[in-house]
């Protein structure tokens, strides 16, 4: 039989071997993505509502989806050693740092401009922003430019570097990390939430545009709640599992190798009863999302350790064998480090408490005294509510916003008790109870702390 030129199978195995499992991703995506709520029903009514302000997803689609392809049928990243690979990624979000400084220099010099500057003449940088940010805007320009060529390659690069470490774990099927690694930096929609006002639950979540300002935010949730009587709030997110995933840009090596891995894994788990039924319970949710979250940490991290050990965060060193598990210290100097985990732990437990009693007002109110408390200890939290807690305790690999919910212990129990991470997912994938979590729970080997406790 006549063989084809070189270069034409090169391309043919390239579209084969990149682009057959990603139509299946996207495929599946698509099914997930048209169901659409009931006419008369709340969801139809906020769809209704907002639209203009949904984000389009199919253009992205297209435009993420052309770009993988322009690159994977060159793919440079073949002729570069491992060493030049990882100096071009560091370079790559050395420019993404550059251009973050950049920004920030531009943004206090408008936020300077509206402070009254008695003795600042006309056209003085301070009380003229424009002029006085010219050349930072064509320096930071000089550098998206730079970012903008380099993307395409650095992410191909990462895309290669976690499949590598998924597939030391097991997760390929004849060398071929199933599904595909492929992620995005690009700005991403935000997120509207909605829960019920007397229980905490994801009751419908839409994608809007993005780049709402705070403004446009607050309007949107005050005409939710006002509309339906619930709590909503619309925020921002650092990932979506898209298909390549969309990663928020960042310059830190260690959330983008952890985000990649996270939304990776819920890729892996789409076609899986854990993954299907995502949508239909907050308990499938809440296992779903912490089985991403242990996912895209260990990965993570172990792909730095491997490519980027520099960079790799020293873990806390474990206490010596039969030292006491607190040491009665004298009356500290200083006040106690404020431990965010711990106090909104102790906030969603008491909100939990009193929305059961049907306080619903006085949940509120507590929510909104431990929201100030948050942003006087710094953390800039906009609003803190029923929403609020329906979004972030899904997100239950630490203790949290979870409060008391068994689903982050029973999830991390069983991380803990799995050999290795292949086992671990591919256990978990088949559940979407807190009942099933449990039973696969009880066939996993008691964990060394587990049986010294017993």
């Amino acid at each position: 039989m006549r063989r084809l030129p070189a270069r034409l199978a090169g391309f043919l195995e390239t579209v084969v071997r990149h682009w057959k499992p990603a139509v299946v991703v996207v495929a599946l995506l698509l099914v997930l993505s048209v169901d659409s709520p009931p006419p008369g029903s709340m969801e139809a009514q906020v769809d209704r509502e907002l639209t203009g302000q949904q984000f389009d997803f199919l253009s992205w689609e297209m435009g993420a989806l052309w770009r993988k392809l322009s690159h994977g049928l060159l793919s440079p990243q073949r002729w570069m050693t491992e060493e030049a690979r990882g100096a071009f990624v560091l370079d790559y979000l050395a420019l993404v740092a550059e251009a973050q400084r950049l920004d920030g220099e531009i943004r206090q010099a408008y936020v300077a401009a509206r402070v009254p500057d008695p003795d600042g003449a006309e056209g003085d940088p301070v009380s003229d922003p424009d002029l006085g940010t010219v050349e930072l805007q064509a320096q930071r320009e000089t550098v998206r430019d730079a970012i903008r060529a380099r993307q395409p390659l650095a992410e191909a690069i990462l895309e290669e570097q976690v499949a590598q470490v998924l597939a030391d774990e097991g997760f390929d099927l004849l060398g071929q990390t199933m599904p595909p690694v492929k992620m995005h930096f690009t700005p991403l929609p935000q997120l509207l939430i909605i829960s019920p006002r007397d229980r905490i639950e994801r009751a419908y979540q839409l994608n809007l545009v993005h780049g709402l300002s705070t403004a446009e935010r607050e309007a949107i949730e005050a005409q939710i709640d006002e509309s339906f009587d619930v709590s909503s709030l619309v925020t921002g997110i650092g990932g979506l599992s898209a298909y390549p995933s969309m990663l928020l840009e960042s310059s830190s090596i260690n959330w983008v190798t952890e985000v990649t891995a996270h939304e990776w894994t819920h890729h892996y788990l789409m076609p899986r009863p854990l993954g299907w039924h995502y949508l239909s319970s907050g308990e499938t949710r809440t296992i779903n999302e912490t089985v991403a979250s242990i996912m895209g940490k260990e990965v993570g991290r172990r792909v730095v350790a491997r490519y980027y050990p520099e960079y790799l965060p020293v873990e806390p060193e474990p206490a010596p064998e039969g030292a006491p598990e607190r040491e009665e210290d004298p009356e500290p100097d200083e006040p106690p480090v404020f431990d965010f985990r711990r106090e909104m732990r102790e906030t969603r437990v008491r909100v939990d408490e009193l929305l059961a009693e049907g306080r619903i007002e006085e949940a509120e109110g507590y929510m909104e005294e431990r929201r100030r408390l948050f942003v006087q200890e710094g953390y800039a939290i906009r609003k803190l509510n029923q929403a609020y807690f329906a979004f972030h305790g899904a997100y239950a690999d630490q203790p949290g916003a979870a409060g008391e919910d068994p689903i982050g212990p029973t999830v991390r129990e069983a991380f803990a008790r799995s050999p290795d991470l292949r086992t671990f997912v591919s256990k978990l994938a088949g559940v979407t109870t807190l009942e099933e979590l449990e039973d696969v729970l009880e066939t996993l080997p008691a964990s060394p702390l587990t049986a010294e406790a017993s």
